[in-house]
């Protein structure tokens, strides 16, 4: 194994991969600690934001859509692997199997299995510690792994990264290039475990008022930690005799910086994967107001998820038959105001005419009624297909009272834009000829 590490002809992985596995040797950190991907996640902050990011991408919906006269419309029918990608788990799984690998490698590669046709029949998410991609001869990536020494087409292997550098194949790891503020975390971990590991006392002197030899202080520090080192003997009653006497050397979290230094690691690690720091369990007591949790609320959805959100939907776009159809995640959940928002929303957009019933019963999960998908004219509050009578009433309201004033027919009707014959007579309210003639009989 040795020899194929250092022969570069028969190497299957590169150093970044041997490094996050922790095989054979990993880097060791200004801090005196080893950071690996597994590791990484014993680093509480680490292992929340991985779950917070690698859940809520998993558990948005997915559909595909394609463009008719510039409306999104879902496509019909959907190939089967988009509403499920694997036999073997369930579909959020494989989307978290997706997430963890791009959160901490940089890089998720997935086997793309086809039948006959071309159509995708499964999708596996391969180990990205066992995969090497290597640029041909051509310009295309071949990806050799450790599954039975398997080389991989580009046809076979769906390769997304997280950031890739300017002519490189395989992307960078977050877990590498931040190893020094992640080491710093986990070496504060080990120290806190450490310091209240040794019991309540942090430390002390014994002092003895008469000369003692080196095996007697060994004997008698043995003995003290022996009946009070560790959380089960703290507290237990001491007994000390020859007039020696017990100066306890007592250190505060506080002073010693230890509560603020795991707080700046937390902030490091949201700052590493972009997270609001209140979703990782920071809040500092009177920073946090409603109304700055739900922008950062939105922050996170803008700016964390929306960008693996768009990657995941180029990237597996490309394996669907029918090329003008996509994929998209839906995140209205993510920027879902509260109720009364929501229904001032809703009334403003079914008043302005560009929202129907059905729709803000979609909106709600609501199952759709009868006449609810028409749009109402502003106003009026009346379908549209009602609003041309509405608006030839109005108009035939305001001839009537033109003519009913005195002006002519045919002036009415240029005027109000009417394209109707009129005799040009007046109203018989208004013209005494025609009301006499009536009372006569017409004669």
């Amino acid at each position: 194994m040795l020899g194929r590490l250092l022969n570069p002809s028969e190497q299957r992985g590169g150093f970044q991969q041997l490094w996050g596995s922790g095989a054979l040797f990993a880097k060791q950190t200004a801090s005196g600690t080893s950071v690996t991907q597994d590791s990484s996640l014993k680093l509480s902050a680490v292992y929340a934001a991985v779950r917070l990011i690698s859940d809520t991408v998993s558990t948005l919906p997915l559909d595909q859509f394609i463009r008719r006269d510039g409306a999104r419309v879902p496509f019909r029918p959907r190939e089967e692997w988009v509403a499920r990608p694997s036999m073997h788990m369930p579909r959020t799984t494989f989307w978290q199997q997706v997430m963890v690998s791009l959160l901490l490698d940089g890089n998720a590669f997935v086997h793309v299995m086809r039948d006959t046709d071309g159509s995708v029949l499964e999708l596996a998410v391969l180990n990205p510690k066992k995969v090497n991609p290597v640029r041909r001869a051509d310009g295309r990536v071949e990806f050799r792994t450790e599954y039975g020494q398997r080389v991989l087409g580009p046809d076979e292997v769906l390769h997304l990264t997280e950031l890739l550098l300017p002519g490189d194949v395989r992307g960078v790891s977050r877990i590498e290039e931040a190893s020094e503020s992640l080491g710093l975390g986990l070496a504060l971990e080990s120290y806190a475990a450490h310091f209240f590991g040794n019991g309540a006392y942090a430390g002390g002197i014994i002092e003895w008022p008469n000369e003692i030899s080196q095996e007697q202080a060994k004997t008698l520090v043995d003995s003290w930690e022996a009946g009070h080192k560790g959380l089960r003997r703290s507290h237990r009653p001491a007994v000390l005799y020859g007039g020696a006497k017990f100066n306890q050397a007592t250190v505060d979290p506080t002073q010693s910086q230890l509560i603020e230094e795991r707080r700046f690691a937390i902030e490091e690690v949201a700052r590493i994967f972009r997270v609001p720091q209140f979703m990782l369990g920071v809040a500092t007591p009177g920073s946090v107001s409603y109304s700055s949790v739900e922008q950062q609320q939105l922050f996170f959805a803008q700016h964390t998820i929306q960008p693996y959100v768009q990657k995941l939907e180029d990237a597996f776009s490309s394996l669907l038959l029918n090329d003008r159809s996509f994929l998209k995640f839906n995140l209205n959940s993510l920027v879902r105001a509260d109720f009364a928002t929501r229904m001032a929303g809703y009334s403003t957009a079914l008043a302005a005419g560009w929202m129907s019933v059905n729709d803000v019963r979609g909106f709600e999960d609501l199952r759709p009624v009868d006449e609810g998908g028409q749009y109402r004219v502003p106003l009026q509050n009346v379908p549209l297909t009602d609003a041309p009578v509405i608006t030839i009433g109005e108009k035939a309201r305001a001839a009537q009272a033109l003519t009913s004033a005195g002006f002519t027919g045919s002036s009415v009707a240029d005027l109000l834009g009417l394209d109707v014959d009129h005799t040009g007579a007046l109203s018989v309210q208004v013209n005494p000829e025609a009301t006499e003639e009536d009372s006569n009989g017409g004669e």
